[in-house]
């Protein structure tokens, strides 16, 4: 039964560690933010989820159980998070290949005038949040 279960992690850690190690790879060889995000997150977080895996088949417990479902949840909420957030900064600053893009959803708000429900943060003096509280007033 020992083979067996080393087997098993011999392939899961392999498995993980060949999805992490595209991810990094991805990091360095696709041409644009958005392309280097993706990579940066779906591979990265499939890697995780396969390594946690074979930590808790490897030492099964209440807290290795525990401790790998609150890193993969976490991790699944943090890192799509963050992509998102670099991506529109990446497209407001037009550090990304246009011709990339299959549909631009975010350049048609943006022409439309919808600025503040395409992202615009509260507070940061244009107008558009709630913290700006001469906003629309004559300074003096």
């Amino acid at each position: 039964m020992t083979d067996f279960a080393d087997t098993v992690t011999l392939v899961l850690v392999f498995f993980g560690a060949l999805m992490c190690f595209a991810a990094g790879v991805g990091l360095l060889r696709f041409p644009d933010v958005l392309a280097r995000l993706h990579a940066a997150t779906k591979p990265q977080i499939f890697g995780l989820i396969v390594i946690c895996f074979d930590i808790v088949l490897s030492s099964p417990g209440i807290g290795t159980i525990t401790m790998a479902v609150a890193i993969i949840v976490f991790q699944a909420l943090t890192a799509p998070v963050s992509a998102h957030l670099v991506s529109r900064a990446a497209y407001r600053s037009g550090r990304f290949r246009p011709e990339s893009l299959i549909r631009d959803d975010l350049a048609v708000r943006m022409a439309s005038g919808d600025e503040a429900s395409a992202g615009a943060a509260p507070g940061r003096g244009d107008g558009t949040g709630p913290d700006d509280a001469s906003a629309g007033r004559p300074t003096d």
